[in-house]
């Protein structure tokens, strides 16, 4: 290791965990740049590894202090290295690289760029048949190396916030603890907040019961990557290309899904996972929804509570349970559905470790690309199904996160002013009033100055 000038590091670094193992033509097409085609998407997600531990949500602040970054494939005689340039030194102790951000780093390059060669590439993967990118989603997963025969279903997604408060933070660190004693596994965001509390308990749960190593899962995207740095945390990193890859990831690899207080990507997940359970072909799907929070947090879900009921229909409720200031009782609760979960997988003869049997609309898997026109033209009516307004308000949410954290998104609302929305004016003011609460709380980013991504101009009777 090399220390410059600017208190920046260069290094060379070697696999360990992932890519250990390589073809010479898989060599030689990582360590070209043209052919590879993604190399300044390769370039911010791994700046955003190696930077694991700074309390920023904006990437320009990263991609400005290391604009001098950059990283460089190298071939060796037996596979690869990473030839680093002005890195980040929160990635190195004593010389060395930290153990969890070399790997870390490497899975970044696995799924950025080995991915684009094995599946986006692959004249085999048709995108426009719904079945395709199911089996996408899994080829990634499995190149990824997280599935695992299993005796019973014990990986829980935990959906919420990064700009949480303490109390928000301890709780889910609390329900992590209970999860961890019950023997469960831990899949997040891979984020800061309400994604590190739960592995960070479940991590102390899984000591008491020596188990070793416990199994936390990140899952995110290069859009988020490269504005939230994964938590120290995870020991399974996977990008997923896009966000609906990453969602439909999270509810075919996980058995139930506990959302703690978060803001409008939080409430995107929610709102993904409910227009999966409102589809009429998986009303007998056993997909536990748990939302809980300690008691300070109260209000949020209420909040959210009344805006799910009033747009798309007090039936909703009954896809999701609501669990107040009680730890114990909200990781007893999942515990105990995982049962209903094992038997289902067992009547219908579904694997534990991907759930292929859940249908998931096409309309929720092609990616939404949150753009001033396709923003304006959301369909935010209630002339359609419960399940297709719930999959366009998740669009919805999605560009507002775009707008806040996402550099092209940033970029378009910098350039072009807010995002606007319009609809039904019911569905328009329960939206406005969740939203007028998440900047009030500050659950929008880390920021303190936080500009509207968004406007809602019309309001269609």
């Amino acid at each position: 290791m090399i220390v410059t000038k600017q208190n920046k590091v260069n290094a060379q670094v070697l696999p360990n965990g992932s890519l250990e193992f390589l073809s010479l033509r898989e060599i030689g097409w990582l360590s070209d740049k043209t052919l590879c085609g993604c190399y300044d998407q390769f370039r911010r997600c791994a700046l955003a590894a190696l930077n694991s531990g700074a309390e920023t949500d904006d990437s320009r602040i990263v991609l400005d202090q290391y604009a001098d970054f950059e990283i460089e494939v190298i071939k060796e005689p037996r596979g690869i290295c990473l030839n680093v340039s002005n890195a980040p030194p929160r990635a190195f102790v004593d010389g060395e690289m930290i153990e969890g951000i070399r790997e870390h780093l490497f899975s970044v390059l696995r799924d950025i760029v080995y991915t684009q060669y094995l599946i986006l590439d692959d004249h085999r993967f048709d995108f426009s048949i719904s079945e395709h990118i199911t089996d996408a989603v899994f080829h990634i997963l499995k190149n990824a190396s997280v599935f695992l025969s299993q005796p019973r279903p014990d990986l829980i997604v935990c959906w919420g916030g990064h700009s949480v408060n303490r109390e928000e933070y301890e709780y889910s660190k609390d329900v992590g603890y209970m999860l961890g004693l019950r023997k469960l596994n831990i899949c997040t965001g891979c984020g800061h907040g309400v994604m590190k509390g739960p592995m960070k308990g479940a991590a102390l749960g899984h000591a008491k019961q020596r188990i070793a190593p416990g199994r936390y899962i990140g899952i995110t995207e290069p859009g988020i990557i490269a504005a939230e740095a994964p938590n120290a945390m995870v020991n399974s990193l996977v990008i997923m290309p896009d966000i609906e890859k990453r969602l439909e990831a999270f509810v075919r690899l996980g058995h139930g899904i506990i959302v703690f207080p978060g803001g409008v990507g939080t409430t995107e997940e929610i709102l993904y996972a409910l227009s999966i359970l409102l589809h009429p072909d998986n009303q007998q799907s056993q997909v536990p929804l748990l939302l809980t929070g300690p008691e300070s947090s109260r209000g949020y879900f209420e909040d959210l509570d009344r805006f799910l009921r009033t747009t798309l229909g007090d039936q909703v409720a009954s896809y999701y349970e609501i669990i107040i200031g009680n730890p114990g009782h909200a990781s007893l609760y999942m515990h105990q559905r995982l049962e209903k979960v094992q038997a289902d997988r067992q009547t219908r003869r579904d694997a534990f470790y991907f759930n292929w049997n859940l249908k998931i609309p096409y309309q929720l898997q092609i990616p939404f690309r949150p753009t001033h026109q396709t923003m304006a033209e959301l369909q935010l009516s209630h002339d359609q199904p419960a399940y297709q307004l719930a999959a366009n308000m998740r669009c919805a949410f999605s560009g507002i996160v775009a707008g806040n954290v996402k550099q092209q998104g940033v970029q378009a609302v910098r350039q072009y002013g807010p995002f606007e929305l319009s609809g039904d004016a019911d569905i328009l003011e329960r939206m406005q009033a969740l939203l007028e609460q998440f900047i009030l709380h500050r659950r929008m980013t880390l920021a303190d100055n936080y500009q509207p991504s968004y406007r809602i101009v019309t309001n269609k009777s």
